[in-house]
């Protein structure tokens, strides 16, 4: 059984730190020639996609992204990277430990998280991986599906140098006919390292 917590305190709630972060952030943004685009969502609770994930470089990105908005974010992240003392840095930082090895309820559990929490943005990258594969793995829609939140169509583009929204994606409850709206977004936009972003068109039954 999948065990998803959320760590009762963040950065994200870090007096006077999480403000000289989004300053820092702002600066290293403009500074490094990056621009902001898109409206910060309405919703309290909602599913992010992250996509291209294909690099280590996408979580400090994500993070100066997050606090250059004013978000309080959390993420879902492969369990083995949450030794210590890392993996204590990590929850703070707002990761979730999960086990996509093991056959689990993990899609019904952070159903779960939607329902006792009014606040919540659950950041869910459909690769699973930063590694180059073949099929999204549709875990991310089908706990904004079960959650009934809608999906926030975040982004990174290291080529063009543009990060922040693309949109809300209500999802119809058909993961087949749904994806190949959602990743019509994600068609012109390029990762770290192109060569591992995944095909676009292609789609998986994976839950996690």
């Amino acid at each position: 059984m999948a065990d998803i917590r959320l760590a009762a305190f963040t950065i994200f709630d870090t007096p006077i730190l999480k403000n000289l972060l989004r300053v820092c952030s702002l600066f290293y943004l403009k500074q490094a020639g990056w621009k902001l685009t898109g409206t910060i969502p309405v919703a309290r609770r909602y599913v992010m996609i992250a996509a291209p994930h294909t690099s280590n470089w996408d979580l400090p990105m994500t993070l100066a992204v997050v606090f250059a908005f004013r978000l309080k974010v959390y993420f879902l992240a492969k369990h083995t990277l949450f030794t210590p003392p890392i993996g204590i840095f990590l929850r703070w930082l707002g990761g979730v430990p999960v086990d996509r090895n093991k056959a689990n309820n993990l899609v019904e559990r952070a159903v779960e998280l939607f329902s006792t929490h009014e606040d919540l943005i659950l950041i869910v990258p459909p690769e699973g991986t930063r590694k180059q594969v073949r099929y999204w793995k549709s875990g991310f829609y089908h706990i904004a599906h079960g959650a009934q939140v809608p999906i926030e169509l975040g982004f990174i583009d290291f080529k063009q140098k543009v990060a922040g929204f693309g949109g809300t994606y209500v999802p119809s409850g058909s993961f087949e006919a749904d994806l190949p709206h959602i990743q019509a977004f994600y068609a012109g936009i390029t990762g770290k390292n192109p060569d591992k972003t995944s095909e676009i068109g292609d789609s998986g039954s994976t839950l996690q």
